[in-house]
C-alpha cells in the first residue's frame, strides 16, 4: 500500500503532520493552541467521527483521512454553511484529480452517483475574537468490500473510478490546497461567493427529497438551491421551506408543483 508521507504532502501556508494511529484527527486538533494553520493526517483513527456522532472507519490503507486547523477572524455564528464551502472545494480538487462525476449532498458529503466517496465533519472552539476551525475530510481511496454494509449505504473508492487510482498522499495535497483557498475566501466573504457552485455541484438539486429533522419529524419538498447561511431550501405546496439542520433519507426526480399564491 502507498503509506503517508509528509514530505510528499506539500501545501503552501500548512504546517504537515503525519501520525500512524490517533484516535481522531479533529479531536488531536482541537486540543491544540497553533496560531498557524496545521494539517494532520492519520493512517489509523481509532475513535473518527462523522455528523451527530456517527463513527468514521479508517482501515490502513484505505482512504485519506485528514484535518485541517484554522485560525478564522470572525464569530463561530458566523461560520454557518462552512461545511458547504469545504464540500465544494473537495470536489472541485477531486475533479480536477480526473474524478468528474463528484457531486455533493447536502450537507456534507461527497457523492458518486448515489454512493458515498467521503464526508466532511467541521468542529469549532472559540478563542477571543477569533474561532479556531478545524475541517475534517475523509475520502474513500481503495476497494474496501464490507465498507457498504458497515454504513448500511453504498459506498465508492477513487480506486473504483480513476486507472491508475491517485496516490493518497497526493489526495490530501489536492483537497487541501482548495479547502485552505475556500477558508481565506469564506473568512472575506462567506458562503454567499459559493453558492453558485454549490448548487451546479448538488446531487439532487431539483428533485423531490425527504429530509429528517432533528426532532425526528421529516418534510418533503424539492431542492432549490440553499440560503445564505447554508440551509436547505425546499419548494412545498404552501411555499419555500429552509431546513437549517437534518439528513436527506430520499431522493427522486420528479415534477416540482407550483407554490400557493400568498
Amino acid at each position: 500500500m502507498d503509506r503517508l508521507d509528509q514530505a510528499q504532502i506539500s501545501v503552501p501556508g500548512l504546517e504537515i503532520r503525519v501520525l500512524e494511529r490517533c484516535t481522531s484527527t479533529n479531536a488531536v486538533l482541537l486540543a491544540e493552541d497553533a496560531a498557524h494553520p496545521v494539517l494532520l493526517a492519520a493512517e489509523v483513527q481509532t475513535g473518527g467521527r462523522g455528523r451527530r456522532g456517527r463513527k468514521w472507519h479508517s482501515a490502513p490503507g484505505a482512504g485519506a483521512t485528514f484535518s485541517i486547523l484554522r485560525r478564522m477572524r470572525c464569530a463561530a455564528r458566523r461560520l454557518s454553511g462552512l461545511s458547504l464551502a469545504v464540500g465544494v472545494a473537495a470536489a472541485r480538487a477531486l475533479r480536477a484529480l480526473g474524478a468528474g462525476a463528484v457531486a455533493l449532498k447536502w450537507p456534507n458529503d461527497l457523492l458518486v452517483g448515489e454512493a458515498k466517496l467521503g464526508g466532511i465533519l467541521i468542529e469549532t472552539r472559540q478563542q477571543g475574537s477569533a474561532t479556531s476551525v478545524v475541517v475534517g475530510i475523509g475520502i474513500n481511496c481503495r476497494r474496501r468490500p464490507a465498507q457498504g454494509a458497515r454504513l448500511r449505504r453504498r459506498a465508492i473508492s477513487l480506486e473504483a473510478l480513476l486507472r491508475p487510482a491517485p496516490a493518497r498522499n497526493a489526495v490530501i495535497a489536492a483537497v487541501a490546497r482548495e479547502v485552505l483557498r475556500a477558508l481565506e475566501a469564506f473568512e472575506r466573504s462567506g458562503l454567499p461567493g459559493f453558492v453558485d457552485d454549490w448548487r451546479a455541484l448538488h446531487a439532487h438539486e431539483g428533485q423531490r427529497l425527504r429530509v429528517r429533522l432533528d426532532d425526528g419529524h421529516s418534510v418533503s419538498g424539492f431542492a432549490d438551491g440553499v440560503a445564505p447561511d447554508g440551509a436547505l431550501r425546499l419548494r412545498t405546496r404552501s411555499g419555500t421551506r429552509e431546513v437549517s439542520s437534518g439528513r436527506v433519507v430520499s431522493a427522486r426526480a420528479a415534477r416540482a408543483p407550483r407554490a400557493r399564491a400568498a
